[in-house]
């Protein structure tokens, strides 16, 4: 979309940050979600093991995602993990997400990273549809096994 920045938020981007997980909220459809205090948000964004990119038009977010940061055992060169990633409604299916996630490659790859990888839940398919068409290296079959605390 033309006149969208896309932007690697920074320790003093709070805002910006808010206006994400507010984003994260809404279009994930998240009705009884209490965002965490502006604090440790704060906190979050100082954390080397973390990223979170937004894509900007008018200083309003119109979507972004957020990254981990994996170390591995295996190489010496980390990995990143797609944790969320949205764009508001009136917004999809004009490239912010692709725009989104080659940020994320690109950014990843400048810092010698090995790989960016993220998750779908297969029956997701407009996610499945969206990750195909960002030109993956390959998709893999898996299952999540989750454990509450």
């Amino acid at each position: 979309m033309e006149g969208t920045e896309i932007r690697k938020l920074q320790p003093d981007d709070l805002n910006l940050f808010i206006q994400l997980i507010d984003t994260f909220a809404e279009v994930f459809e998240m009705k009884s979600f209490v965002r965490p205090p502006s604090d440790y948000l704060e906190s979050l964004l100082k954390k080397e093991g973390f990223m979170a990119f937004v894509a900007i038009k008018s200083n309003a977010v119109l979507g972004g995602l957020t990254v981990y940061t994996l170390d591995q055992y295996y190489s010496e060169k980390p990995l990143a993990y797609i944790y969320d990633l949205a764009v508001k409604v009136d917004f999809q299916r004009m490239g912010i997400g692709r725009k989104l996630v080659d940020a994320v490659r690109s950014t990843c790859r400048e810092l010698g990273y090995e790989e960016v990888f993220v998750q779908a839940d297969e029956p997701d398919d407009y996610a499945l549809d969206f990750y195909r068409l960002t030109g993956p290296t390959a998709e893999e079959r898996v299952r999540h096994f989750y454990y509450t605390l």
